[in-house]
């Protein structure tokens, strides 16, 4: 019998981590799935296994916490699972001006967004290349392209996301793995609510379905692109924040933030 592929998904219990986990799970993957919720990882682990006839790993975790990538990567040598992919899907953001802002929740979002990200990538990438093959995929944003007023740190989260993947995603060239920044614009997965941005903000008025997004995420990884967009959204912001001033592309991603 063929052994089947294994996937890693952080953020894996609703939103694109979901959609990420269905679209691998029916490509005959088996998946190690991620997330804060055990209750929700274990029902989807139910639900695929069921449905695919693969096997999926949970391991609730809370990727704020220091170090817990650490454990992530732990967890995978003992059960002795060596990653084809992994998907850095968890994050968060916040909608509200620094000064004012819960310092613990920007801590916190730093750690996911940023810390826990390339922790995973520093654990499993020198796997992947030993082994000759892997694919990363690190989920950037629209949010990559300018400053975003009232979201600081998760618009500077998301860039530092794009370019790290950028420039590692080089430093692998020739080694048979890949690392992908994708760059969705507005996805409907809940994200506005969470970050309080369903009151008034104009971002999400046209958001993509978080399946179709999910799509193009694992298509631009398979392809092994340094960098994919996607949406027009996504793709004008990234042309016009290289042709107009940095003081109008703030002024711009202040208003959509409404």
């Amino acid at each position: 019998m063929k052994k089947h592929k294994t996937a890693l998904i952080t953020g894996a219990s609703g939103g694109l981590g979901l959609e990420f986990a269905k679209l691998l799970a029916k490509k005959k993957y088996d998946l190690v799935l991620v997330a804060r919720n055990e209750g929700k990882l274990y029902a989807l682990k139910n639900e695929l296994e069921e449905q695919y006839h693969i096997t999926v790993y949970v391991f609730a975790c809370d990727l704020s916490k220091k170090d817990a990538a650490l454990n992530v990567f732990d967890y995978t040598l003992e059960h002795k699972l060596t990653p084809d992919v992994l998907i850095n899907n968890a994050g968060f953001g916040d909608k509200c001006d620094f000064a004012e802002s819960d310092w613990e929740k920007q801590y916190n979002m730093v750690q996911v967004n940023i810390t826990a990200l390339m922790q995973l990538t520093h654990c499993f990438l020198p796997v992947m290349i030993d082994r000759g093959r892997g694919k990363i995929l690190n989920m950037s944003s629209v949010a990559a392209f300018c400053a975003g007023p009232e979201m600081s740190v998760y618009y500077a989260s998301k860039e530092f996301v794009r370019s790290f993947s950028e420039a590692v995603a080089e430093e692998v060239k020739g080694t048979g793995v890949t690392v992908t920044a994708f760059c969705p614009g507005p996805t409907a997965t809940g994200f506005d609510k969470a970050a309080d941005m369903d009151k008034g903000s104009n971002m999400f008025r046209h958001a993509a379905s978080a399946e179709e997004v999910a799509k193009a995420g694992y298509i631009a990884m398979m392809r092994g692109q340094a960098v994919s967009y996607h949406g027009a959204f996504t793709k004008t912001m990234n042309i016009g924040s290289r042709l107009v001033p940095r003081s109008v592309s703030r002024k711009f991603a202040r208003k959509m933030n409404g």
